[in-house]
């Protein structure tokens, strides 16, 4: 599955019930990689679904052992770090996806790294699963969150935790993530998308207009700079695509082999 066209069809859009969507990533076997053309397709579907008055949630997920495991890495490669975070056509994308005016769920079990990560984050809150894990690895490979996690974690766990997690690569878990109130309730991950759903449905009952215009005011109250904040990020990430550190780790993540850093543009 190469082309851009079956890649977008591995996000598929479901109503399990009157007014509530269901999104998911079906890339089971690249662990739901975010191709451009699959957060271009999630940007056109949450399109339809801000337009739909009958749909007033959504709910994203992925598979019971990943979410979304990352950006494509391959794709980066092959395009180039700049051409693939700074699409622009993906670039519209996210801005749709973090704009989109009704509520949205993540419904996660097991990895949520990179934009998988940054995308739960984007949701207003998530149900996980107890195999649920959190991270952003970018720097593992000579990378940085690219689709808004500098300025999104220190938000959701607050800047130490933030520091740790983008400084060290390393993941938490579900428990830690519901500690530091980024997770609002785990289940067994068999029942994470019915729960989920359940949730929306509950949301769905409740004044339309009044429920969007809350969301209005809580994106206001947490985030009026968010956006300067990753117009910093996108320029930071176009920097750091040039050097050769992130040149040597996407190389070596494609060779299956341990990166060498040098610390050099």
């Amino acid at each position: 599955m190469s082309g851009n066209e079956n890649l977008a069809a591995c996000v598929v859009a479901e109503r399990p019930s009157p007014h509530v969507q269901l999104i998911r990533f079906t890339r089971e076997q690249k662990k739901n990689a975010l191709h451009s053309s699959m957060v271009i397709e999630l940007g056109r579907l949450l399109d339809i679904a801000a337009d739909d008055p009958e749909i007033r949630c959504v709910v994203i997920t992925g598979g019971r052992d990943a979410f979304a495991a990352g950006a494509d890495i391959r794709e980066m490669v092959e395009r180039g770090p700049p051409a693939t975070s700074n699409n622009p056509l993906r670039v519209a994308a996210w801005r749709r996806i973090e704009q989109f005016p009704k509520p949205m769920i993540a419904a996660v079990n097991g990895i949520a790294f990179g934009a998988g990560n940054e995308l739960a984050m984007v949701c207003d809150f998530v149900i996980a699963g107890r195999n649920a894990q959190f991270g952003q690895p970018e720097v593992k490979i000579g990378g940085m969150a690219g689709d808004g996690g500098t300025q999104r974690l220190p938000r959701k766990v607050g800047p130490a935790m933030a520091a740790y997690m983008l400084f060290t690569g390393e993941p938490i878990d579900a428990e830690t993530a519901q500690r530091l109130g980024y997770v609002v309730e785990i289940c067994d991950p068999a029942e994470t998308v019915q729960r989920a759903v359940a949730i929306g449905d509950m949301i769905a009952a409740r004044a339309p207009i009044a429920v969007r215009l809350t969301k209005a005011c809580i994106r206001v109250a947490v985030g009026a700079t968010l956006e300067n904040g990753i117009a910093y990020e996108r320029d930071s990430i176009w920097r750091n695509a040039e050097s050769a550190d992130r040149k040597e780790g996407m190389t070596a993540f494609v060779e299956k082999r341990a990166p060498t850093f040098r610390g050099r543009w």
